[in-house]
């Protein structure tokens, strides 16, 4: 919860700053603890965290090594939040198009530099990356999630194809809008899975079939992500059989939330170390795809889709 572009550091949390002496930091991890206990009248999720910041900056060989992870006050680089380098393993890999997080990433630094004014040589320097605005960051906690989410996929194995980035606007004119991408498609012998990647600064909750939580605002990811998935199936041709929201592991309280069925379509919100095996598994309800249907798919796919 503490790696993201849009999470308050450990620090943050406990309402220090990174450099308060060790005793300041620990009277502060008491009041917090008691401001935010349930029994009190407090959050229980924000009570999570300040335990959690505590366990990682509670000691000082825990802080130090906190604060070297995270670029805090130390003149090495940190490359964090930098683009992953590609995996070197000889398993047996899911055939893959397109790159997760590509177009974000673009977006990002090109809006970073437009903010900053002037040509920046690190955008992924930490200092920065905390100063500049919340939708910048968002962009980049989304590309993020969208390269955690395809590491994750990565080792579905041979049976699987994946798409990443998919275009899903009515033409061929690059736009501004994260909605026109669809993150992810996921083909394999448990169904055809629209996938979206996202990581909203924190934990979520659900009210009639929606993401909901204070960091949202007007959004609306299971809508948005219908909707693309809408696009695709009638461009291509093709049925999915479920749409999956994957979210950081501890925005959620659970490893998978079924939403039930919307618009004939099963939905479920998946914490990202889980995703693996609900495609593997399918989703309850969903439509199996085999034998030359699966070959059909995988064909429409590869021909007609576009990537951002």
């Amino acid at each position: 919860m503490f790696d993201s572009p849009l999470s308050a550091s450990a620090y943050e949390v406990l309402g220090v700053s990174s450099t308060s002496a060790d005793d300041d930091l620990r009277r502060a991890y008491r009041l917090r603890l008691r401001q935010t206990h349930p029994d009190t009248g407090g959050d229980a999720a924000v009570f999570i965290r300040v335990q959690r910041a505590w366990e990682l900056v509670g000691t000082p060989e825990g802080r130090a090594a906190y604060d070297r992870s995270h670029g805090i006050g130390v003149e090495t680089e940190w490359g964090g939040w930098r683009a992953p380098s590609a995996r070197t393993d000889g398993r047996p890999k899911p055939k893959s198009y397109g790159e997760p997080g590509a177009w974000r990433r673009a977006r990002y630094v090109s809006l970073l530099q437009e903010w900053a004014g002037e040509d920046v040589p690190d955008p992924y320097a930490p200092a920065l990356v905390r100063a500049a605005p919340r939708e910048l960051k968002r962009l980049l906690a989304d590309a993020l999630a969208e390269e955690g989410t395809a590491q994750a996929v990565a080792g579905l194995g041979m049976g699987f194809t994946l798409w990443h980035g998919v275009a899903v606007s009515a033409s061929d004119v690059q736009t501004t809008d994260a909605a026109d991408r669809l993150d992810h498609i996921v083909l394999g012998p448990s169904g055809l899975y629209g996938v979206m990647s996202a990581d909203f600064g924190g934990v979520v909750g659900f009210r009639r079939g929606e993401i909901t939580g204070p960091s949202l605002g007007h959004r609306a990811p299971v809508t948005t992500l219908l909707a693309q998935i809408n696009v695709v199936a009638r461009t291509a041709r093709v049925r999915f059989s479920g749409a999956i929201v994957a979210l950081p592991d501890d925005d959620l309280s659970q490893a998978v939330t079924p939403l039930g069925s919307i618009r004939g379509l099963p939905v479920a919100v998946v914490r990202r170390s889980a995703l693996p095996l609900l495609l593997r598994k399918g989703m309850p309800g969903s439509r199996v795809i085999g034998g030359n249907e699966l070959f059909d798919v995988r064909t429409r796919l590869v021909q007609r889709t576009r990537f951002a």
